[in-house]
């Protein structure tokens, strides 16, 4: 079986676009969930993808509702 092209990656979250609406940095959000700031880059390019439980915490930090960081299945 071939491997997945980067172009072939399914997004999954938001958290790119959400942290450009609330004006934080990856750094400054990867300090309030005490996570490393390659995590959150990797989390933000749909890299990798969140635990539920990180992303509450990234919600609570956010102040916002988890809904908000994914992407809706059905519109």
């Amino acid at each position: 079986m071939a491997k997945k092209k980067n172009t072939d990656k399914i997004k999954i979250n938001k958290l790119k676009i959400v942290l450009a609406e609330k004006d934080m940095s990856h750094k400054d959000l990867a300090t309030k969930v005490k996570k490393t700031p390659n995590t959150i880059t990797r989390i933000c390019n749909n890299e990798s993808q969140p635990t539920l439980k990180l992303l509450r915490e990234i919600a609570l930090v956010l102040d916002i509702d988890i809904r908000e960081l994914l992407i809706p299945t059905k519109e």
